[in-house]
């Protein structure tokens, strides 16, 4: 048998906070504040038919429903590939 070994964080030097700003949140980030932006430019009111009814709505409202559907099929997508 074996003795059990504990295993402890290494200490050479590195932050706990280290890490924290990787190139993927980077670009996360990038693409967060170029969708707000996208939104917030677009604030006219405009029509958009649903089917059957027709409704009035701003823009930037239309936008962000999309984009939160969107995001929704994708994690329920990525959710169903495990």
């Amino acid at each position: 048998m074996s003795p059990k070994t504990t295993r402890s964080a290494p200490t050479g030097g590195k932050s706990p906070r280290e890490g924290l700003v990787t190139p993927g949140r980077v670009v996360v980030a990038v693409l967060g504040v170029l969708a707000l932006v996208f939104v917030f430019e677009n604030t006219r009111s405009t029509r958009i038919r649903l089917l059957v009814p027709e409704v009035t709505m701003p823009l930037w409202m239309a936008l962000l429903a999309t984009g939160l559907i969107g995001a929704l099929c994708g994690a329920y997508a990525m959710r169903r590939r495990r």
